[in-house]
């Protein structure tokens, strides 16, 4: 395999978020430039890791690092191998821990730190779209099944018992995960859709049409919002028959190469502009 895999551990505050980097070897990538090969963080989704159900964020890195693409994939505190408790903290935490490893991200030699994209999923979606609102070094944005409601999808998924617990008592138990009252009242506050205004560059919205836990309507409503910003592209694909971790091997597959085929356009694009001034 033409590519080095790295485990580090990247310091937000008094945590540690373990991640892993995936770096093309040089002789090998293809969007390579001179100031380094164009980097892809991975934000995984509600109570996930940088492995990815089906182990999907290692294949989507893999695949991408073999495209000439540095991939940063990383665990959310609490989840994974990253310290702290999930549940302790809001989405408002996450948005900065993703900005902490932009910031690592930015430090990497072999990484052009003008050409990072930010990848979500389902919940790891709305984090990065909040993110991408707020830090314009984010270039290109891209989505898999994002979640759009924050509050009301999370709890459709834990169910409204468990949300009232937490919200009366300070804590709840979901899968030996101890969510906090300040998790579902930082859900409450974050709307990402409004968000998708302050969002500039490129994106690409990727959502199974089968998916059970996270409405493939949200494929169009951030469509739509993301069409009403005065700058950036968006695209979007809905792909038949796939659930929400895209579980079938098919359906993996075809929502990597979407995103790879995507990346390599943005490239390309970037190449054919920069010979135009005005």
């Amino acid at each position: 395999m033409s590519q080095q895999e790295h485990s580090i551990a990247i310091s937000h505050a008094s945590l540690t978020l373990t991640a892993s980097l995936h770096l093309p070897e040089p002789a090998q990538g293809k969007e390579g430039s001179d100031s380094g090969f164009p980097l892809v963080v991975i934000c995984h989704g509600f109570i996930g890791s940088r492995i990815g159900v089906n182990r999907l964020f290692v294949r989507a890195a893999r695949q991408m690092a073999e495209n000439g693409y540095a991939v940063l994939r990383f665990d959310y505190a609490g989840c994974g191998e990253s310290t702290g408790s999930y549940g302790a903290e809001g989405l408002r935490s996450m948005v900065q821990q993703t900005k902490t490893v932009l910031d690592y991200a930015r430090t990497i030699p072999q990484v052009d730190p003008k050409r990072i994209s930010l990848l979500g999923h389902s919940l790891g979606g709305a984090t990065a779209v909040l993110t991408a609102s707020k830090d314009p070094r984010i270039q290109e944005l891209i989505l898999w099944a994002p979640v759009a409601h924050p509050y009301q999808d999370i709890a459709d998924i834990v169910g409204k018992p468990l949300v009232q617990q937490a919200l009366q008592q300070g804590t709840a138990d979901y899968l030996s995960y101890t969510l906090h009252d300040i998790f579902f009242t930082s859900l409450q506050q974050e709307q990402p859709l409004f968000a998708c205004q302050q969002v500039d560059g490129d994106v690409l919205i990727l959502h199974g049409s089968a998916d059970e836990v996270i409405s493939t309507d949200y494929c169009f409503l951030y469509d739509k919002m993301m069409k009403q910003r005065q700058r950036g592209t968006v695209e979007k694909e809905v792909i038949f028959g796939a659930d929400h971790t895209f579980s079938q091997l098919a359906h993996q597959d075809l929502l990597i190469e979407r995103t790879s085929q995507w990346l390599k356009d943005r490239v390309k694009k970037a190449a054919d502009w920069n010979h135009w001034t005005i």
